[in-house]
């Protein structure tokens, strides 16, 4: 990889970290110094902005105070590398859709007050693709939240792929537990999302796979919420994940990456765990309030599938939105994935783990 295609890279996936963040994992997690250079990108462009983010505070503060963004946001979950990225690319695609994108999430803290110098910057330096896989990608392209919150707080899944060797710890203290301050946190975010892109908009789109863990929080801060549930065949999307944490941890980790087999390991343990809060909190989900998605419904007929999402989650304007989201399809049918294969003895050791589950996981 280029060094300046890596520093771009870095910037989007994990730049801009505020300072008193970076700080708190510093002292919670032990980074080697051996990654000492993925600081590098997080460490100066959050001391960079650090300034502008208490202007950005103190200029929208009773703006922020006063917005009420929707209460019925259409929340997209499911483990990660289920759709979820697809689905939330052509849900935003509808004009009448306001959602985190990447000029946003790269820089939540200062991201109205420089909302156009950050656009035109990263339209210049962007890859043409996300690093983690083979998916374009563009400054105004649909992001999930939780590389935004990463930004503000640590409470986040984000921060297991900082420190690769404590993913699980991670994983369990972030998202299958939340915080009081988490729960602000996150409806603060949620209003700069719609402050950044909310503007003659209708409704809210969210894309969160560790929000399948926290749908009890996200009923109390947003009571009508919708969600959609992206089903995938457990191998492929842990397979698949796996390969996206061994990309992430080398480009952004401040930990080395632990092998393959560990991490599938991991991965699938922390799949079940995912998917085991989701069911618990299902039935706190109104009636109504939840569609399921299957990922080869999905891929085979995506027009016909979101459709039926704004059909049974009672989603305004299908007729405007159409149009749009037929041509990001049309984008689409051109896209070949990234080849996704693991070592022999982690695909082994996946297939033997996968094999041990209930038939119903």
């Amino acid at each position: 990889m280029h060094p300046f295609q890596r520093c771009s890279d870095q910037l989007v996936a994990g730049g801009c970290i505020r300072p008193s963040v970076l700080i708190q994992a510093l002292r919670l997690y032990e980074p080697h110094w051996r990654c000492g250079l993925n600081g590098v990108i997080p460490v100066l462009s959050g001391l960079v902005l650090e300034p502008l983010a208490w202007l950005q505070a103190a200029l929208y503060a009773r703006r922020l105070a006063q917005i009420q963004p929707p209460n019925d946001p259409v929340v997209v979950i499911g483990h990660w590398r289920s759709g979820t990225t697809y689905l939330h690319q052509l849900l935003a695609s509808d004009p009448a859709a306001a959602t985190a994108r990447n000029a946003f999430t790269v820089a939540p803290q200062v991201a109205l007050l420089l909302k156009p110098l950050i656009v035109g910057f990263l339209n210049r330096v962007m890859s043409v693709h996300r690093p983690i896989d083979a998916v374009p990608w563009s400054a105004l392209d649909p992001q999930e939240d939780e590389l935004g919150l990463v930004r503000l707080t640590l409470d986040t899944n984000m921060a297991g792929v900082a420190f690769p060797r404590c993913y699980p710890r991670c994983f369990r203290r972030y998202v299958l537990a939340s915080t009081a301050a988490f729960k602000r946190e996150l409806a603060r975010f949620t209003k700069l999302t719609w402050l950044h892109d909310g503007a003659g908009k209708t409704h809210l789109v969210i894309k969160n796979s560790a929000h399948t863990a926290r749908v009890p929080l996200l009923l109390q801060l947003y009571p009508n919420a919708r969600f959609v549930l992206l089903k995938r065949d457990p191998i492929a999307s842990i397979r698949s994940l796996v390969q996206v944490k061994q990309r992430l941890g080398g480009l952004m980790g401040f930990q080395a990456v632990p092998d393959q087999v560990q991490q599938v390991e991991e991965t699938v343990a922390a799949h079940a765990e995912l998917m085991a809060a989701f069911e618990a909190s299902r039935a706190q989900i109104p009636p109504g309030q939840l569609v399921e998605v299957a990922y080869t419904d999905l891929m085979a007929s995506p027009i016909t599938t979101v459709e039926r999402i704004y059909r049974d989650l009672g989603i305004a304007g299908w007729q405007q939105a159409r149009s749009s989201i037929q041509a990001r399809v049309a984008q689409a049918v051109n896209y070949r994935p990234s080849p996704v294969q693991l070592n022999p003895a982690a695909e082994q050791r996946l297939q033997e783990l996968i094999a041990q589950q209930p038939p119903h996981s």
